[in-house]
């Protein structure tokens, strides 16, 4: 992946990043004997034909497209300076004029867009290419005589710990390393649990599953322990331990919601602002909606304050950001749950694609799971959750307790054919809300009955921090 390097600044932060990639340069930003000093150290330096003036968005972007026509791939560019990014702000002086070519800062997203889609493009590796392999296992769920277990085989990367003071460089070149992480496909994958072994193979991206149907049905409940471990030869020692989902048996209802624009926003309608969100923040500088990390605490200990109710996540978002999701719910103080992600591809992330029927698969899984049990949906009205929802009320009449909609998208077009799906959701017994916060959907769930009426003042209190808590 080339790298365009227009100021010292970004001379200084890139080149240790660069890892021998080639960087393209401003001529004038060193001098001879410094480019050969740098070209002994391995790295590849190419110099432009001129000094290109990095306030000047026209001559940046023609910088931009000049090396990615040399390299024949997409570029990283540097952080655009804010004199550049005001200027992308800023309305055109006049409709007359030419269509302007995307600035800096749009760029970055597009190139993080472009990264995206070679990350979706990888097939699975084979092994014994001499790399350490690793496994990264995902939070399952399961109850007392079937567990799920899930997670996927890569080659070791380092992904380095993220702080609220990361620059937005630093959270692109980690979400670059996220999306393009090695899988290794033809893996041996065997689980360990009450004794027993269970062999799988991963996929060619990576991904492995084990559904384990249980000698001895569990007297336990909460988060319990499966090893696995690697059986491939000369790959080492290589071993992780899963966590599954057992709830309880006092457990009076479960949750299950989206995260995209339901627990954090996402922007996921427009999915290259989404992209660039990422490319801009991490797990520490993102924020939830307000009230929502109170609201889930709430329902997680239900209207005695003990129920220790399931609380299950299901999103578009690729198994890529796992570990980002699970790093913001903890600091967040949002209850743990299993997440349900689905696999990075052009044709999921960037349209419509199978977002309709992803959500109901890894819904109909849960379901079927803990076919006794009564849940409640939450999402918003952004994409498609109140039909996902309403066809699983159709498919379940009497599974879903209540559905809680947040609504942001204030289009009355929208807000009216979600009006007339609460009218069919009520004929069946359940209600769809569409509600404007959190405080809103707790007051409604305490006179329902599924939280303690204590919950809607901590709701309320949780809103208020979060909205004077500088962003």
């Amino acid at each position: 992946m080339p790298f365009l390097i227009l100021t010292p600044a970004g001379l200084a932060d890139t080149v240790p990043k660069a890892s021998g990639a080639p960087v393209y340069l401003n001529p004038s930003l060193l001098s001879p004997a410094e480019i050969e000093q740098l070209r002994q150290q391995g790295a590849q330096v190419h110099l432009l034909a001129s000094d290109v003036d990095p306030q000047d968005p026209k001559q940046v972007q023609d910088a931009v497209n000049y090396v990615a026509q040399a390299a024949g791939m997409p570029v990283w560019l540097e952080q655009p300076s804010p004199e550049i990014v005001e200027r992308e702000e800023a309305p055109p002086s006049s409709p007359a004029e030419e269509t302007p070519r995307p600035p800096p800062v749009r760029h970055l997203a597009e190139t993080a867009g472009k990264l995206a889609l070679q990350a979706f493009k990888r097939v699975g590796r084979s092994l014994g290419q001499g790399k350490p392999l690793m496994i990264v296992p995902y939070a399952g769920f399961g109850n007392a005589e079937r567990l799920l277990v899930r997670g996927r085989v890569l080659e070791t990367e380092k992904f380095r710990s993220q702080t609220a003071t990361d620059s937005r460089w630093s959270n692109l070149l980690e979400l670059y390393k996220r999306l393009e992480s090695d899988e290794v496909g033809g893996a041996k994958v065997v689980a360990r649990f009450q004794g027993a072994e269970h062999r799988t193979v991963s996929d060619d991206g990576g991904y492995f599953s084990f559904e384990i149907a249980l000698a001895t049905p569990l007297e336990a409940s909460g988060w319990i322990t499966v090893e696995l471990e690697l059986e491939e030869p000369g790959a080492g020692p290589v071993a992780a331990t899963a966590e599954v989902l057992v709830p309880p048996p006092g457990a009076r209802y479960g949750v299950i919601s989206d995260i995209d624009d339901t627990v954090l926003w996402s922007n996921v309608t427009n999915k290259l602002n989404m992209l660039r969100m990422l490319a801009r923040s991490n797990a520490h500088t993102r924020k939830p909606f307000k009230g929502v990390a109170a609201l889930y605490r709430a329902f997680h200990a239900g209207a005695s304050g003990t129920e220790r109710n399931p609380i299950f996540y299901v999103s578009s978002s690729p198994w890529h950001l796992y570990g980002t999701l699970t790093e913001f719910f903890q600091l967040q103080g949002i209850p743990k749950g299993p997440l349900l992600l689905r696999e990075l591809g052009v044709r999921e992330v960037f349209g419509e694609g199978r977002h309709h029927t992803h959500k109901l698969d890894k819904i109909e899984t849960i379901m079927r799971f803990y076919p006794g049990m009564q849940f409640i949906l939450v999402g918003d009205s952004g994409e498609r959750d109140p039909e996902i929802y309403s066809e699983v009320v159709r498919r379940h009449p009497t599974a879903v307790r209540a559905i809680y909609i947040r609504n942001v998208n204030p289009d009355p077009s929208r807000i009216d054919a979600i009006d007339k799906l609460v009218e069919e959701v009520r004929a069946t017994g359940t209600q769809l809300i569409l509600t404007a916060d959190s405080v809103a959907a707790a007051t409604h769930a305490a006179g329902e009955g599924l939280i303690d009426v204590a919950y809607i003042a901590a709701v309320r209190e949780d809103k208020k921090v979060e909205e004077a808590t500088p962003p």
